[in-house]
């Protein structure tokens, strides 16, 4: 039953990603782009090398231009070094094992594998380390080991790799200014997410809201705070040695400055810690002071401005150009904040520090999500 269901789940999910590539762009269909552009540049160096030159071992030159149409062209150029390089290094070490073993098949394999295979570990190579011990089996099995043998294989690889890059340069080349913000996007969507769940659950049981799901969410957070910063990276490599990026129609708008990784990520930072306080306050055992109901039941609302703060950034990621977040629900949020701040001389006890230090994480929070409202932090610069 729970294959079953496993199966069921994973369909759904293939589907509902098939549906999306068709109907918007974005990542699932910059991959379905990809891979289709690795099919062709593989049949085309086959095409090439197998039919037109009739060469030995004309896998070569396919099994190369599919792995080296990559993410970037800057990948898709330096791979090409490396897996050349590697390529070369096994098909030498294979022929000269097959010399020296003459032509034992199993002898060669155990006198130029160990080496390949250790060397493929070298992390400057990367993921084409592997290439060189791969080489060597197709070069020994199939048995032809002689000088003019290992020019085909050099040379089905050179082609191959000029397919490849000139497949992924020419041919839609992948420009990732969208993934910064798409990621973005669900980063925001997620916190909001997240703050509504706090806000629903409190309001609905109180000290005993479900503490396990918020601290899920929290680290999916945290890993989308990782994938933000991947997709960074990509979107600065995508440009660099792309010579045909200018051939994209609309290559999308340019992903959100820098500043807004930073307005992020020490976001996420104190909605983790509230939720870290909330956690330890309320349930069972609680590591800290309960927090009193009527803070609590006040403080579910504030969750539920600041959660609709966190969606309408991410509506305004969505679509470039939307308006900022409304300002009555920042005035609203820090009409919420400041009561419950007020509120605190007349707490006492450990229940006071614990409600001072949500408040002051959530403050923090509310600052940077409701940036641009209009609605500055009443507090900010005060004494």
């Amino acid at each position: 039953m729970a294959v079953g269901q496993w199966i069921k789940w994973e369909a759904a999910a293939v589907g509902r990603t098939a549906r999306y590539a068709v109907a918007h762009p974005g990542p699932e269909r910059d991959s379905a782009v990809q891979s289709l552009k690795a099919a062709g540049a593989a049949v085309l160096a086959w095409a090439l090398v197998g039919w037109t030159f009739r060469a030995p071992l004309a896998l070569m030159a396919p099994w190369t231009a599919i792995a080296l149409v990559d993410a970037t062209v800057y990948r898709s150029v330096r791979s090409g070094l490396q897996q050349f390089a590697v390529i070369a290094v096994g098909a030498v070490a294979a022929s000269a094992a097959m010399a020296l073993t003459d032509g034992n098949t199993l002898g060669a394999m155990a006198l130029a594998l160990p080496f390949l295979v250790l060397a493929g570990t070298y992390r400057r190579l990367g993921r084409q380390g592997i290439y060189g011990a791969t080489t060597a089996l197709f070069v020994i099995t199939y048995g032809a080991y002689s000088l003019p043998a290992l020019g085909y294989r050099l040379a089905e690889t050179a082609i191959g790799a000029v397919i490849g890059i000139g497949v992924n340069a020419f041919v839609l080349p992948p420009v990732h200014l969208r993934n910064v913000r798409d990621r973005m996007e669900r980063l925001a969507r997620e916190c909001a997410d997240l703050l509504s769940l706090i806000a629903d659950d409190i309001a609905e049981n109180g000290s005993d809201y479900d503490v396990d799901q918020a601290r899920d969410r929290v680290r999916r957070l945290e890993a989308l705070l990782g994938a933000v910063n991947e997709a960074r990276q990509w979107t600065t490599e995508s440009l660099r040695a792309n010579p045909g990026r200018r051939l994209r129609r609309r290559p999308g708008p340019p992903p959100p400055p820098v500043e807004e990784d930073t307005r992020w990520r020490a976001a996420v930072g104190h909605l983790a810690a509230a939720v870290r306080i909330l956690a330890n306050a309320t349930g069972e055992p609680r590591g800290l002071a309960g927090l009193p109901p009527d803070f609590l039941e006040r403080y579910a609302v504030l969750a539920g401005h600041v959660s609709t703060l966190c969606a309408a950034r991410a509506d305004a990621l969505r679509e470039p150009g939307e308006a900022a977040p409304g300002d009555e629900t920042a005035r609203e949020a820090w009409s919420v904040l400041d009561s419950l701040a007020e509120d605190l001389p007349r707490r006492t006890g450990q229940a006071a520090a614990v409600c001072g230090g949500l408040l002051t994480e959530t403050r923090l929070l509310l600052s940077l999500v409701a940036a641009g409202s209009g609605e500055e932090d009443p507090g900010a610069g005060g004494g």
